[in-house]
């Protein structure tokens, strides 16, 4: 349904799941690792896009263990990879000419943070005129808690429930688990 018909193609997203960024309190890290790297393996057996997107900035230094992807999930070397500085991988990235090169207009989006890049990740593939998927149980945050955020599960559920509504003229959000995602 997207406002990009041009672009009928589905490409799965892997938003910042770097070592400095999936600590090891982040919840469930382990359940999220392996429900991306599940969602990975569906995507490249449908010959579907997997789009690496890798976080840099003065504590996620290129090059760095913090900076590089958690050693559970691997890119392939076809596989694209975009650097990014903002919370929004749109923001001053490639992603939208790679997207454009692979014709997606509908984007299943997993990774970090659920309340940062996620977010505004999704947000940004909204306004943009892509069909976004949030895979609710693909993705997790650290506990900001003591800065008068939420606990870490409380974000993730309020995430999965507002994006489970989320539509726009010719384009629509949406949540579903890992199990039922098809490509």
């Amino acid at each position: 349904m997207t406002t990009l018909p041009e672009r009928p193609n589905t490409a799965l997203l892997v938003i910042d799941v770097q070592n400095g960024v999936m600590v090891p309190s982040s919840p469930n890290r382990e359940d999220v690792v392996a429900n991306i790297a599940t969602l990975v393996d569906k995507a490249r057996a449908a010959d579907v896009p997997v789009v690496w997107v890798q976080h840099q900035d003065e504590e996620l230094v290129p090059g760095t263990q913090p900076w590089e992807y958690v050693p559970e999930l691997k890119r392939l070397d076809g596989e694209p990879l975009v650097a990014k500085r903002y919370g929004d991988s749109f923001e001053d990235t490639d992603l939208e000419s790679e997207l454009a090169e692979r014709g997606v207009g509908h984007l299943v989006v997993t990774g970090a943070q659920t309340d940062a890049c996620i977010r505004s990740t999704l947000h940004g593939a909204l306004v943009r005129g892509y069909d976004a998927t949030l895979v609710a149980d693909a993705h997790t945050t650290e506990d900001l808690t003591e800065y008068g955020a939420p606990a870490p599960d409380q974000v993730i559920a309020h995430t999965n429930l507002y994006w489970s509504g989320q539509h726009a003229p010719g384009r629509r959000g949406g949540t579903v688990k890992t199990a039922d995602v098809t490509f």
